[in-house]
């Protein structure tokens, strides 16, 4: 309705300005056929001749930064609106904020309000599944954890009666497809999504309830969206400790992931944004198509997934001609190659080392090197880069293509951030320090360089690692691989605990970024382009500057009818290319 409203305006306002430039030349041409000559002159609407005309309150000054900056802004909402308009951008009631955290295994997470009353859940993001599942009426799901850093954070419960407007999924719905299963006797449809390592999973049934949204220029102004959401009764393996323990949100193609829900609903455009920054913070954005100078390259789909196709590999000096293709899923914290890939990859970028190579007994990265200490903490590491050439030409290049580590009693050492697997998988660290565009509607996966604090970056060169925060001791644990989903076994719906009455954890803050205790990636240097938390106080859509057009003043007291008409008109061109 929002769209079909919005291009039956767009229709009748062009409608009227074509009637008005015929009528107004019309004229204009009957006054010159009087007069036996005519002649006009054409001015920027930042020109000084017509400042002079129209004032100059509200106008930028000439050749000033915010003059410059107006022209572009104009420039960019036509360029919009040429290449087909700007849909509404919607993000979470409690802003676009996302943010990393080390003892939550190095995933982006964001606090959703669900249900009315709306409650807070901190969630994963994960473009590789499509449910957006939380726990629910859930025993042994964790209802606080403490950081490293001695925070604590307080973790909400779904509960069934706690929300006026949840609903079951009937058996009947065509939601529950072959995927799902029956609880015969309640008439609610079940699901059972299993990750790998073994024994982890999310068992439940399927409710649609109100997810909370705001527009991304102001997440105040409330937008309610009816989405499918699972009712994790039972979480197993790492939901229990330390990956996704308050839910996951799946932004995968499927029908009931989020963004296929605001789409399907007319809400956004079938397209989102997710940014994650160097820094541990970033941005999700749903109705973001990008700009026309992000890199893009197509994707297929394979089981909901992201997949694209990469041609070739650079690591410094070497370029190989590897063909394979990849997910691109930010559900996994570390990208994952198979062979050949892997090894050719790997032996490229140990051949171009300097550092000694380090073996580290029991961990899941191979190829590591030492690396020396200074009075800050690890010495700068002299790695080599890593980029990919994309099917369509396009470079992306990898900004944190290693991890330091802080070896017990001995010192650092990086790694190169690559886990040697059955799958090519590209992990969220392969996706740090770029704006990520996942265009549903037109199949086409884009990027662009960006701190996430709405201050893209044009050049392409990777930035040296940042040494001022020591990484934390090596843990051997394997970070969660891709999920697979299998029919569910019935779930028993037992009496489930009293609610918790505890606070809800607090929205995610721009001045107080995830603790860096367990951040193996490497943030760019001090002194470079990249924001500061502090300075993160809007969020990172772009905002129209606040022009206004001011009366016609001395024109107004013109007696002359064409200067009135002319006046006028060029108020109307003034006002179209303000909101076009």
């Amino acid at each position: 309705m929002v769209t079909l409203h919005r291009n039956h305006n767009s229709l009748c306002y062009h409608v009227l300005f074509v009637t008005f430039i015929f009528l107004s030349v019309t004229y204009v041409a009957h006054v010159a056929d009087a007069l036996g000559t005519f002649g006009y002159d054409i001015h920027h609407r930042y020109s000084d001749t017509v400042k002079k005309i129209l004032g100059s309150d509200g106008l930028p000054e000439k050749d000033t930064v915010e003059y410059f900056t107006a022209l572009v802004h104009r420039d960019h909402l036509r360029g919009r609106h040429l290449a087909g308009g700007a849909s509404t951008q919607l993000t979470f009631a409690s802003g676009n904020l996302t943010g990393r955290f080390s003892d939550l295994g190095l995933l982006q997470y964001v606090y959703t309000k669900v249900g009315t009353p709306g409650r807070d859940f901190l969630v994963a993001l994960d473009s590789g599944s499509d449910l957006f599942w939380l726990p629910c009426e859930c025993r042994d799901c964790p209802r606080s954890i403490t950081l490293r850093s001695g925070t604590r954070l307080d973790f909400n419960m779904f509960q069934l009666n706690g929300s006026s407007t949840v609903t079951p999924v009937a058996c009947s719905s065509s939601i529950c497809g072959p995927n799902y299963s029956c609880l015969t006797e309640q008439n609610v449809c079940a699901y059972k999504t299993s990750y790998v390592p073994v024994n982890t999973s999310s068992t439940g049934i399927l409710l649609q309830d109100v997810l909370q949204l705001g527009t991304n220029e102001n997440p105040s102004t409330s937008v309610n969206a009816t989405i499918t959401l699972g009712c994790g009764v039972i979480q197993t393996g790492s939901f229990l400790s330390n990956t996704a323990v308050n839910g996951l949100l799946g932004l995968g193609m499927g029908n009931i992931s989020v963004p296929s829900i605001l789409a399907s609903q007319s809400l956004t455009a079938n397209s989102f944004s997710m940014c994650s920054g160097l820094d541990g913070l970033g941005r999700i954005v749903f109705g973001d198509k990008g700009s026309l100078d992000q890199s893009e390259t197509p994707f297929g789909i394979l089981q909901s997934n992201y997949i694209v196709s990469i041609e070739q590999v650079a690591i410094g000096s070497t370029v190989s001609s590897l063909e394979f293709t990849a997910l691109f899923d930010s559900g996994l914290a570390f990208t994952r190659l198979s062979d050949p890939v892997y090894t050719t990859l790997a032996e490229s970028f140990d051949s171009q080392v300097v550092e000694p190579r380090r073996i580290i007994s029991g961990f899941s990265f191979e190829y590591c090197y030492d690396l020396s200490s200074t009075s800050s903490g690890p010495a700068a590491p002299k790695s080599p880069s890593l980029a990919f050439t994309m099917n369509g030409g396009s470079q992306f290049n990898i900004r944190t293509p290693i991890i330091i580590v802080s070896l017990q009693n001995s010192g650092y050492a990086y790694c190169l951030g690559v886990i040697k697997s059955q799958l090519d998988i590209i992990g969220i660290n392969f996706m740090n320090g770029q704006k990520m565009i996942f265009d549903r509607e037109k199949n086409v996966l884009g990027w662009k360089p960006s701190d996430c604090y709405g201050n893209d970056e044009s050049n392409s060169t990777p930035p040296p690692p940042r040494t001022s925060n020591p990484p934390p001791p090596v843990t051997t644990s394997t970070p969660p691989p891709p999920r697979t989903s299998n029919p569910p076994p019935p779930v028993t719906t037992s009496t489930p605990p009293p609610p918790r009455t505890s606070t809800p954890p607090p929205p995610l803050q721009t001045s107080n970024p995830p603790p860096p205790q367990r951040i193996p990636f490497t943030p760019p240097p001090p002194g470079s382009t990249e924001a500061s938390p502090g300075d993160s106080t809007t969020n990172s859509s772009s905002q129209a500057p606040g022009f206004r057009f001011p009366g016609t003043g001395d024109a107004a007291q013109l007696n002359s009818f064409t200067w009135k008409v002319g006046m006028a008109f060029l108020s109307f061109l003034s006002h179209y290319f303000i909101f076009h």
